[in-house]
């Protein structure tokens, strides 16, 4: 890939001199969704697959970008001194964010930088492409321009551009799973106070298996930002009778004693969901370090149904691809991951059932859904690296 995106980048701006070729993970959520910015608690890992990029600076203030999975937008030009936000900028909202987003922070980027990007993440599949770039834009400049910023601080680099610049109000989680990734560990993550720890995740005999819907949908435009406000209200709620800062601060039993509090039957049930689901993702890491993978399977399948029937953020396409997939021989777990409605399911498959499962649960999803997923075998990968 290196031998790749060098080439495009001498074709498209002329030559290499000065480039640095760079990569940043996607990554997957492997329990624990929805509730980053309920104050709880997630269990996302870096992937083996992600995004490349080649940059170098220009001695003028000019921003040149150019992406090979968007190649008929050809090289989209802007500058260090229009740094907003706007439609027609389309992708390079997210790295024109990241550098806004440096100097809020005190960090002004000094000079112009050519850059070209190579996805291996799909489009719009939940697997975090926006937040690999982030991420990557972020490690470039601290490379080029010496910024004294850890691989933490690119992670809330990325989120506030990403709330700030772009208007999507994600939380922490996808940014700090690729910034902070280890190769063959996830990353069990406290959102409330940003402490975690990484743990092994060791695969034996099995794999992780990613199905991407191929429905599209975009943070922004699905009802992310609607189901945040729901738990917030239920939230305020809560607060009046128990001391809490979020959900992910409630035990189930503490959240059945109060729940009558929040008054609203739609709110509880969201509600409900970042609580259990909090209190899975805590299981479900005790489970792996006790080598049980059977029971964290159990309680993979347990997070799609509350993100199904509390949450209600999955939809007629992760059904199928979850519920074909529990039909499987040598299924462990598996569930919808990222925000919902279309982008991926992730599956714990034995490695001898991977076949059948593609096959089988490719052939029930097109025939039910109308058009094919498509599917990738992943592993755990590291954190953004140079090249």
């Amino acid at each position: 890939m290196k031998e790749t995106v060098l080439n495009k980048f001498k074709e498209v701006f002329g030559d290499t001199e000065g480039a640095k070729v760079f990569f940043a993970p996607g990554r997957v959520n492997l329990i624990g969704e929805h509730t980053d910015y309920n104050g709880g608690h997630v269990f996302p890992c870096a992937l083996t697959i992600g995004t490349y990029g080649v940059a170098r600076v220009r001695q003028d203030r000019k921003l040149r970008f150019f992406s090979m999975n968007f190649e008929h937008l050809g090289v989209i030009e802007s500058s260090l001194d229009d740094l907003k936000p706007a439609k027609e900028a389309g992708w390079t909202n997210y790295p024109k964010g990241v550098m806004w987003a440096f100097g809020e922070k005190g960090f002004k980027v000094p000079s112009g930088m050519d850059i070209l990007l190579n996805g291996n993440i799909p489009n719009g599949s939940g697997l975090s492409s926006s937040a690999s770039v982030e991420v990557l834009t972020g490690f470039i400049l601290r490379e080029f321009f010496g910024f004294e910023v850890s691989n933490q601080d690119l992670a809330l680099i990325g989120q506030f551009s990403e709330n700030n610049y772009n208007g999507v109000n994600c939380g922490i989680m996808d940014q700090f799973a690729i910034a902070m990734g280890k190769k063959d560990h996830a990353i069990f993550l406290d959102t409330a106070d940003l402490s975690f720890e990484y743990a092994p995740v060791k695969l034996e005999n099995a794999k992780l298996v990613i199905a991407c819907s191929n429905k599209k949908r975009g943070l922004g435009d699905s009802k992310y930002n609607e189901r945040r406000s729901e738990c917030e209200a239920a939230l305020a709620k809560l607060q009046k009778v128990v001391d809490i800062k979020g959900l992910g601060d409630l035990s189930e039993e503490q959240f059945e004693e109060h729940k009558s509090v929040i008054g609203d039957l739609v709110k509880e049930r969201r509600a409900r969901h970042a609580v259990y689901e909090n209190q899975r993702t805590i299981k479900a890491v005790a489970a792996l370090k006790a080598n049980d993978i059977t029971q964290f399977g159990r309680l993979m399948n347990e997070s799609h149904v509350s993100l199904r029937d509390d949450y209600e953020v999955t939809g007629a396409e992760l059904d199928t691809l979850v519920e074909e997939a529990w039909k499987v021989e040598g299924i462990i777990g598996s569930r919808m991951t990222g925000a919902g409605f279309g982008g991926c399911t992730v599956s714990l498959v034995k490695d001898e059932a991977i076949d059948t499962f593609i096959k089988q649960v490719g052939e029930a999803y097109r025939k039910k859904i109308g058009y094919q997923a498509d599917f990738y075998v992943v592993e755990i990968g590291d954190g953004p690296c140079i090249l």
